[in-house]
Formats: C-alpha cells, structure tokens, sequence
C-alpha cells in the first residue's frame, strides 16, 4: 500500500508547549483512506530545520503532509524553506489576495503587510484555497513524491483535510475503497479486549484487521477490510456477530458515534427523560447529555450536589445517611438518584459520588473509588466502581460507566415491562 509521511511544523511543538493534534488528526484521516503513514517528525519553525526535514523523507514515500508554518508571523521562514526546497520563488497570486481581502472585511480587520504577505505563494505550487481562513494549502510535485503544506491552527487543518486534501488524493492516488465498521465498547481495559478477542483476530481473513482506539472510559473496535468486494458486507456481519458473542458485557453497538448519543438515542425512541445529581463528576454527564443535538426532548436538569449541606438541603439525602456510611456509598448515592428523580420528575435520574483524586481517599474507600446509582420508576440500580488515581480520567470514566449503567437499565426496564416505563405526563 501506498506510503505517508507527516511533518509538523512549530516551535511550540518542539518544545512541548502544544500536543501535537495535527499529526494524529491526519494520520488518522490517511489511515482510514488507505494510506499507511510510515514516519511523523516535528520540526522548529526554522529554515534549515524544514529544508533537513524535506530532504530526509524515506525514497519509498509517496505522499508527504506538512503542517504549521504558514501563518501571517512564521509565514516567511517556512516559505523561504519551500522556496529553496523547491527551486523557486514567490510570486503574489491574486485569487489569494481578493480572498484574504475578503475574509478581513468581513471581520472588519484593516489590512496590513503581514496580510498582504500571505498572498505570496512559491511559484511552483498550485494553490488549495481555504476558504475558512487567510494561508492557502500548497501542493508540490518533487521526485516520486506529492508534497502538501497545510495551515497549522487545527479547525483550518481538519477543513482542508476534508474538503481539499482527500478528493485531492483520490485523484492522485487512485485510493482504494476501504470499507470500515466500528463498534463501541465500554467497561473494559484494552488488554482485557485483546486477551479476549486473540484468537477472533489471528482467524480473521487475510484483507481483514482489527485496530483498538482507546479513550477514557471507552474502546471502539475498528475492523477494516481494505479489498472490499461484492461479499464484504455479508462477510462483516458474520465477523461482528462472532465478536458480539465473544464481548457480550462489553458491546454498546456498531456505527454508534458516542455513547452518550446511544442513550439519548433509547430515551427519545421510548420517550423517556432523565435528569442527574452529581457529586464528583462535577455537571461532566449533564454536559455530554447536553452536547448531544435535540438532547433537550429527553434532558431536564441536574443538580451538582459537591457539597454535603447540597445534598441534605437540595436533594434532600438525610444527614443520617451521610454520617453513618459517609458521601462515597451505596445509601448515599441511591437517596441522591431517587431524590434527584422526584425533583425533576424525570423517568430517569443518574447519580455519581466519588473520590476523583489526587487526594482524599483512605484506605477503606481509595482515590477513584466511585458509586453510581440509576434510578428509574422500577427501581435503582448501584455499582462500585474503583478506576485508580486519575483524576482527569476518573471523570470521565465515571460518566461513561453512568451511561453504560442507564442503557442497560433502559434496555432491562424494556424487557420487563412491555407497556412503559413511564411515570410522569
């Protein structure tokens, strides 16, 4: 198959300031198309740094993706590279000029050197337009090898991926279909995954692969089939079915976006409404509801109950509760969903305590030790969760378990009572 390179472009990179967005944005846009990406280097915004980095991509390397540099202020330095990579100059192209003159009266930004600057483009690159911002793309032919050059704020980049670079690489490059299903999973560790899923992987068909692309609380399942044919649909139907009887506890579902979508997806098909009382993800679950489009059809409230006096005085949670088993409980975080409930009148309520770290844990209840309750008009469903001593992970790992928790209780309640769930009107 065909190979890539990638190459960022910034001091902020170098020096660790920025992570590096861009280069797995793109690699993963490659990957999907087929094009396996063989290096990523990052480079200073210096001339002799780009020029070194040009000269050294690997002689079977077909495609290379540069971003950054190309701003108003680090403009000139990485053109000055170009231009003596290339063996050319700069030249004023005027469909740039009209463009970035059009983009600053719209804004209502006067018009300045530095502006006037990025309409010089090396004369030997035909220009991408970006019609979200004032740098132009660049392309260039050197050798065997495409080079594109890409502006580095990383919304400019995406749109330049998708509506320049691709078609662009179709054209060039023939790609190859490549046909992809991903499935999402939640409640397990990624080796856990690939423990289970060993032998699933080492029978699969030859054009077939598996990747794990893991975040925080959740692990979607990549299969891919790069010579896809007339059988491959069926084919894959097969192969996820196998995997569904291997993963059952694990498996939310195929294509799903996000499992927060998946929820809201359940709750507007059986009109159901949900509400939350958190405590230690802090309004985290209420924000990915709500993130969600049209989550207003499903989605009442939530209460962020961090403090004790909140959860006696708002929600109601009797302060016996919390001085015999303390805020991280069982009793506690049950009271907190059913109370949370009753306020909001939802079908649904989801309620979080926890201990998200760094500090604050003992030995009989450690850092990242959570309690989730789902209270619903059948009953209320707890689980004890202990996700370790990161809190920046911790959050999210809790809301995704809370939405993992709901779904299972909305597709339960289903099964159990035809009729509905249900309560208020």
């Amino acid at each position: 198959s065909m190979q890539s390179e990638i190459i960022t472009i910034g001091d902020e990179l170098v020096i660790g300031q920025v992570s590096d967005t861009n280069a797995a944005a793109i690699a993963r846009r490659l990957n999907l198309a087929g094009l396996k990406v063989s290096r990523i280097t990052s480079v200073p915004d210096r001339k002799e740094n780009i020029i070194a980095a040009l000269e050294n991509i690997q002689p079977d390397t077909s495609l290379v993706i540069a971003t950054g540099g190309l701003g108003p202020t680090s403009d000139d330095r990485t053109k000055e590279g170009l231009c003596a990579f290339f063996d050319t100059t700069l030249l004023r192209n005027e469909e740039v000029l009209a463009h970035i003159r059009a983009l600053l009266a719209k804004k209502g930004f006067p018009e300045n050197e530095s502006n006037r600057n990025q309409a010089l483009v090396p004369a030997a690159a035909k220009v991408l337009s970006n019609e979200i911002g004032t740098a132009p793309g660049l392309l260039f032919q050197k050798g065997a090898a495409s080079f594109i050059f890409l502006p580095g704020v990383p919304f400019e980049m995406e749109w330049m991926m998708e509506n320049r670079v691709m078609p662009l690489l179709q054209s060039i490059f023939k790609l190859p279909p490549v046909v992809h299903k991903t499935v999402l999973t939640n409640g397990a560790f990624e080796a856990q995954l690939s423990e289970l899923l060993k032998d699933f992987e080492k029978e699969l068909p030859q054009k077939y692969s598996l990747a794990y692309l893991p975040s925080p609380g959740m692990i979607r399942l990549r299969i891919s089939c790069y010579e896809p044919d007339a059988d491959t649909f069926p084919e894959l139907d097969v192969l996820l079915d196998k995997m569904k009887q291997i993963i059952p506890d694990y498996w939310i579902g195929v294509d799903v976006h996000s499992l927060e979508e998946y929820c809201g997806r359940l709750l507007k098909e059986y009109e159901l409404s949900i509400s939350t009382a958190e405590s230690c993800t802090g309004g985290y679950i209420a924000s990915l509801i709500t993130s969600v489009p049209g989550s207003s059809a499903w989605f009442k409230g939530s209460i962020v109950a961090y403090a004790n006096e909140i959860k006696t005085n708002v929600l109601g949670v009797e302060e016996s509760l919390l001085n015999k088993y303390g805020a991280v409980s069982a009793q506690v975080v049950e009271a907190m969903a059913v109370n949370g409930r009753r306020h909001f009148e939802t079908d649904y309520c989801i309620a979080t305590s926890g201990i998200a770290g760094p500090d604050g844990g003992n030995t009989e209840k450690p850092v990242g030790t959570v309690w989730i309750s789902v209270a619903s008009e059948m009953g209320v469903n707890s689980r004890k969760f202990l996700f370790g001593d990161n809190r920046e992970r911790n959050i999210p790992r809790s809301s995704y378990a809370a939405f993992n928790m709901l779904r299972k209780m909305i597709e339960d309640d289903r099964k159990k009572n035809k009729n509905s769930v249900k309560m208020f009107d």
